[in-house]
């Protein structure tokens, strides 16, 4: 499916991931992507992982709950935005696929999980990801829009359901499963070697803690694994749409093309490509150079023209790379998106027609 502007790929799609480099204003996209939802009338969420809670800054609020909170405004359908909470969801995970409330609270108040489900490497990402297909799989709400962490982050929630399933796959998580299932005094001599030398490194209590907790664990992983392929296959169905947000920096352009690559070998295709807070060209028919001798205004505007074709040019690459999806360009606002009035400021640039079917000259309406 390949859409010819933002605006076809927002209403076509159930899922919109935002993914790019840290600060190019990736959550200003994602939220106004989500006010699109809700002006088109449609039932929007929309999540963020993002810990210094600029998505509550940019639709007017001071904080935001991990539960859905409906954001109030004039438009036909409904808007609602939460901030991503990594231990609750966990927590709600596992009282889903434990087989029952003693041993959902067995794991709940183990020390070795209580430490792990905030702190261990790619939890928040997979988090995020289980999020995503709860609010997918409920039917509540239409369309969701996720504002994922920078690149390198966003990367390890792209591969977050993989992970999980290696994880569960992995020899030494077997390893540590199997006393549970034999009994301490028949598992190998290999094996007992490992735990005894795990406590040496990490102390007794430690080890007894994990082993209480994957004893507690015993019979969730097929819930967690069938989740897991599920996630993976819900990001790659055709209503899922990644759209790259970057801008005219050569490092953010860099990282940018990173992502895509990743991307495309995960199978995972760039649907959208906005490039943000680019300086603006003026209307064509003057010749820059040659107008430098009518004064210091028409050397600024000169100066200012040649920023913004070398702001093209630094991006050209990023744009055929990605190609056939649309590209948005938006501009350098006179102030920080802070409220719903900015976010409407930078969807009408968004999703705003092609740039060729627009009269040359003729920038879009900001």
């Amino acid at each position: 499916m390949t859409e010819t502007s933002l605006a076809e790929l927002a209403d076509r799609s159930e899922i919109i991931v935002c993914c790019g480099p840290g600060g190019v204003g990736k959550t200003t996209v994602a939220a106004a992507l989500a006010l699109r939802g809700a002006a088109e009338g449609r039932r929007t969420v929309v999540v963020t992982v993002d810990p210094a809670r600029r998505l509550a800054n940019a639709l007017g609020l001071d904080t935001l709950p991990d539960t859905p909170h409906r954001i109030e405004g004039d438009w036909p359908g409904e808007l609602w935005a939460l901030m991503l909470d990594s231990k609750s969801t966990f927590d709600a995970l596992v009282n889903k696929y434990a087989p029952g409330p003693d041993q959902a609270a067995a794991i709940l108040t183990n020390r070795f999980y209580r430490n792990i489900a905030g702190a261990l490497s790619g939890t928040q990402e997979y988090m995020a990801m289980e999020k995503l297909y709860e609010l997918h799989d409920e039917g509540r709400f239409e369309l969701v829009v996720v504002d994922t962490p920078p690149t390198r982050n966003a990367l390890d929630f792209v591969d977050a359901p993989r992970r999980l399933t290696r994880f569960l796959d992995n020899r030494i998580f077997r390893l540590l499963m199997l006393p549970t299932r034999v009994g301490l005094k028949a598992v190998n001599v290999a094996a007992q070697t490992f735990l005894r030398t795990v406590s040496k490194a990490v102390g007794g209590q430690v080890v007894g803690d994990a082993m209480a907790f994957f004893q507690a664990f015993e019979g969730m992983e097929a819930g967690f694994r069938e989740r897991a392929q599920r996630a993976l296959e819900l990001l790659r169905d055709d209503g899922t749409a990644f759209v790259l947000v970057a801008s005219p920096r050569r490092d953010a352009v860099a990282e940018a093309e990173f992502f895509a690559d990743k991307l495309a070998e995960a199978d995972i295709p760039v649907r959208g490509l906005v490039v943000n807070r680019m300086h603006p060209r003026f209307a064509t028919g003057w010749d820059p150079e040659a107008d430098r001798s009518r004064g210091p205004l028409w050397v600024n505007l000169a100066d200012l023209d040649a920023l913004a074709e070398a702001e093209e040019s630094e991006v050209a690459g990023l744009v055929k790379r990605v190609s056939p999806a649309p590209t948005a360009r938006v501009p350098l606002l006179e102030t920080d998106v802070h409220d719903l009035g900015g976010l409407a400021a930078v969807g009408r640039h968004v999703f705003a027609e092609p740039a060729a079917a627009r009269p040359p000259g003729q920038e879009a309406a900001g």
